[in-house]
């Protein structure tokens, strides 16, 4: 099996990637990225695509992505790095050029796309949402209606909640340095509000089986959306948490 990935030299990406290179089943990784992905090399069936402009997907670069069944969209930037506008580029406008590209490489087979969303996203925003809130709930909503409209092309929005990286020493080596606030808080939240906690490991293996799948609509609690979207509590009774 052929997958595609992004963000793979962020946190969530890093333990999408672990995962990948660990399937047997996974034959060839088509690794998106701005630069060089360190936990790719040395391994032959990862392909790192240097790719700058996510906006449009050339045809050279879709022959090499021809093939493909699956893609976990994993990039992404905290809303306090950007501005605004350009929140809304790199949340919704590359996510959503990425599915309109990709739904052309299979014709006459399923292809299914996971785009990594966030717990608290909402397609119902209020006076107090915030700006990430209602990017992730449009971003959601406009890979749903796609999907409507392209009966070949499957989507899940994943929601993970606080991710927690402690526990996934694979991939430390691998992951940007994380902010002090999130190393101080992590450890109590896993005791206290353990439910509002995503462990990498189990993550990174749901977001990869989910690619692999054929898309049928998720069931059980802590799905919405027509079964397209996983919460995190929903993830965490798939992981046995």
């Amino acid at each position: 099996m052929h997958l595609i990935l992004t963000g793979a030299t962020g946190l969530v990406g890093a333990s999408v990637l672990h995962n990948m290179l660990a399937q047997e089943s996974i034959s060839r990784i088509s690794i998106l990225s701005r630069r060089p992905v360190k936990m790719a090399e040395g391994h032959d069936k990862a392909k790192v695509i240097i790719h700058n402009n996510y906006r449009k997907y050339e045809k050279a670069l879709l022959e090499e992505l021809r093939g493909a069944q699956g893609c976990v969209w994993a990039q992404g930037v905290s809303q306090n790095a950007v501005s605004k506008e350009e929140y809304l580029e790199i949340t919704h406008d590359y996510p959503l050029a990425a599915a309109k590209a990709f739904s052309t490489l299979h014709s006459d087979s399923p292809f299914t796309f996971v785009y990594v969303s966030a717990e608290g996203a909402t397609q119902a925003p209020g006076m107090f949402t915030s700006h990430f809130a209602r990017v992730k709930g449009e971003t959601e909503a406009s890979l749903f209606d796609f999907a409507q409209q392209n009966p070949m092309f499957n989507v899940y929005n994943v929601r993970p909640g606080g991710v927690d990286w402690l526990g996934q020493p694979e991939i430390h080596p691998f992951i940007p340095q994380q902010a002090l606030y999130k190393r101080v808080l992590v450890p109590p939240l896993n005791v206290v509000y353990k439910g509002l906690i995503t462990p990498t490991q189990p993550m990174g293996k749901i977001m990869t089986e989910l690619a692999m799948s054929k898309g049928e609509p998720l069931q059980g609690s802590g799905v919405q959306m027509e079964g397209t979207v996983l919460t995190n509590a929903g993830m965490r009774r798939m992981a046995g948490l």
